[in-house]
This record gives structure tokens, C-alpha cells and sequence, in this order.
């Protein structure tokens, strides 16, 4: 069984930030931090070298596979602004209708740019994401 390489590191969050090369990107990730700052009370942490999480949930899978993860993150790719809703979109049809321009994963929400996106919207989405991952997690 092979460990998961992403783990919390003591890595600058703001020289990460500051380093991202393009300026859009770079102030939608301000933006972000200040989001997902406000939703969950808590310091961003590096995770690896290119995520940026806030709180932690410790998981297991069937095949006895664990490790520790962020309850909610963001990374601003090159491609997009990768944001992690660890709940998924299962229970989100209806704000998801009113996001905007956004496009899914499994439990990731990829967003070209914020401009595109209701930021009430997404902060909901958030929230909620963060209020049941406690809820199954509790610390």
C-alpha cells in the first residue's frame, strides 16, 4: 500500500500564493483564502506542494487505506482554480444551477476564473461542504 504523498507542510501559504504567475489567478486565490478563511475559522496549510487547506479529517477506506486530509481547499492550476468540496455535488443541483460558469469532478470544482462564478453561491457551497464534513467527522 503506497502513502499518500499529500500531506500538510510548513510551507509559506503566502509565498505560494504571491508565487502564482498569473495576476488573475494569483488575486482569485487571495479571494479565496479570504473565503474559505471566513467559512472555516481556520489557518491555510499547505498540502503538498500546491494545495492550499483548511482543517483536517482523518479517513479509512475498506481496503484499510487511511490518511488525513483537508475538509476544504483550493489550488489555482494553470488550467483552472481547483476548488475541493470533499461532500461532492451529489445534493448541490440547485446551487449549482445558479453558480455559473464552473465545471465538476468527483469532489472538485474546477472555475476558470471567479468573475464567472456567483461568490454568494460559492461561499454556500462551501459552508454547507464544511458544516457536513464536521458532522461526519467530528474532531
Amino acid at each position: 500500500m503506497s502513502d499518500l504523498k499529500t500531506r500538510p507542510t510548513g510551507a509559506s501559504v503566502e509565498a505560494f500564493i504571491d508565487a502564482v504567475e498569473h495576476p488573475r489567478r494569483r488575486e482569485d486565490a487571495r479571494t479565496l483564502l479570504e473565503l474559505m478563511h471566513r467559512v472555516t475559522g481556520e489557518e491555510p496549510v499547505m498540502w503538498g506542494p500546491s494545495i492550499v487547506g483548511y482543517g483536517s479529517y482523518h479517513y479509512r477506506y475498506a481496503s484499510g487505506q487511511e490518511a488525513d486530509w483537508p475538509v476544504v481547499g483550493f489550488s489555482p492550476r494553470k488550467q483552472n482554480l481547483s476548488i475541493y468540496i470533499m461532500t461532492g455535488f451529489e445534493a448541490s443541483d440547485a446551487l449549482l444551477s445558479r453558480l455559473g460558469k464552473h465545471k465538476t469532478g468527483k469532489s472538485c470544482l474546477y472555475v476558470n476564473k471567479l468573475a464567472d462564478v456567483d461568490l454568494e453561491v460559492l461561499e454556500t457551497l462551501v459552508r454547507a461542504s464544511v458544516t457536513e464534513m464536521k458532522r461526519m467527522y467530528p474532531e
